[in-house]
């Protein structure tokens, strides 16, 4: 009897994540990397056990919706205003450096001019999970350095959403203006619905029947799927359906159950879309990138925390605090990735630049868990002294 090819599939990229999960914690390294490791042993380039990542790549598309959502879900006005009052400063000027920094990088490689945008934004952003993960709790809930960092990180969201939203809705790469007025109509259209659809409809029925668990579990994802369809064919995106369909929601006190369990399912698919971006990894252009991903990888980790003392020290933060905000946020960002994978589909970048920036974020991510974890505190410090939980 012959094996389901995508049951199989499955098979081999969970149970080989498992294994290479356990051996990245142990070793300290970020689970994303293992991830994408797995990507590469399994996919075209190495061994071809799994030989058609094009079939993996639509199920991870299933990933980023889910995490549009669950960021729009989070999007409440309350810690939006304070956000904003925080950090707005010291995180649009670094995001403006570190842009400048893989802009002029691009450009000395002689990436084109489109190539040198996308490279120069996906510097822009450090890593949500590498910095949430890597704080201790009591510092998270309880110090101003916890406060600092997920300020600073929901700013970032802020902008690699929206940049996400303009690529994949093809604002860059627009024929004429009819997409563009076609676009400019039916966004605000599809937000009006998704507040009045939420208001007269799902909240009343969320509210009657909130006791049935599954069922506001599939309200949820239903809502989400269905919104992303709706905007694909009113000419936008998936991804700006679902970002809508979590913002809609937010303000409601259900969001927050909604989001808790979501995240398992979210996380499914993520593995998948992380094992894509490994699997669609070239290894035969990894000579073609790895002098620029060095350079790059090197200027990031040691401008980083350069910039974020700098400015943060403007803000009468202390000098101290400063380089270790700098050296938790030292690296670029899982959505760095995310930009590349929409860029490349929307045949906005060569593989080339995709591959630098893959090759940059894995090395960053890498080197700054590495810094982090000897010399500040955190969950998974190798020493006593620094292990908090």
């Amino acid at each position: 009897m012959e094996t389901d090819p995508l049951i199989f599939s499955f098979f081999l990229i969970f149970t080989s994540a498992a294994v290479m999960a356990t051996l990245a914690l142990y070793t300290r390294q970020p689970l994303i990397v293992a991830y994408i490791a797995i990507g590469v042993i399994l996919g075209p380039s190495a061994t071809s056990l799994i030989d058609n990542p094009a079939l993996i790549n639509s199920i991870a598309k299933i990933g980023i919706i889910f995490l549009l959502f669950l960021l729009g879900l989070d999007m409440q006005p309350a810690k939006l205003a304070n956000m904003f009052k925080n950090a707005l400063l010291v995180g649009i000027s670094s995001s403006v450096a570190f842009f400048a920094i893989g802009f002029l990088i691009a450009l000395l490689f002689g990436y084109s001019p489109t190539e040198r945008i996308i490279i120069g934004i996906a510097m822009m952003f450090s890593s949500t999970i590498i910095g949430i993960k890597l704080l201790p709790t009591t510092i998270l809930h309880h110090r101003h350095t916890g406060e600092l960092v997920v300020s600073l990180l929901l700013i970032q969201d802020m902008v690699a959403i929206i940049v996400l939203l303009v690529i994949s809705g093809g604002f860059l790469d627009f024929t004429g203006a009819e997409k563009l007025i076609r676009v400019l109509i039916s966004l605000p259209m599809l937000i009006i619905f998704a507040g009045l659809f939420v208001k007269f409809v799902l909240l009343k029925l969320l509210s009657k029947f909130d006791a049935f668990h599954e069922y506001i579990f599939l309200i949820a994802v239903g809502w989400c799927l269905g919104l992303a369809e709706i905007a694909e064919l009113a000419g936008l995106s998936l991804e700006i359906g679902a970002f809508i369909a979590g913002v809609s929601i937010a303000t409601s006190s259900i969001s927050l159950y909604i989001a808790t369990n979501l995240k398992p399912l979210r996380d499914f698919f993520l593995v998948l879309f992380f094992f894509s971006l490994g699997a669609s990894f070239r290894l035969e252009l990894l000579g073609e990138v790895i002098v620029p991903a060095i350079v790059l990888a090197a200027l990031v980790l040691a401008l980083k925390p350069l910039v974020f003392r700098y400015l943060l020290s403007g803000t009468s933060e202390t000098v101290p605090l400063g380089w270790e905000i700098g050296f938790r946020l030292g690296q670029i960002s899982e959505f760095s990735l995310l930009i590349a994978f929409i860029a490349t589909a929307e045949m906005l970048i060569s593989q080339s630049a995709s591959h630098l920036i893959q090759a940059t974020a894995i090395l960053t991510f890498l080197i700054s868990s590495y810094i982090v974890v000897f010399r500040y505190p955190t969950p998974i410090a190798v020493s006593d002294t620094l292990r908090r939980d």
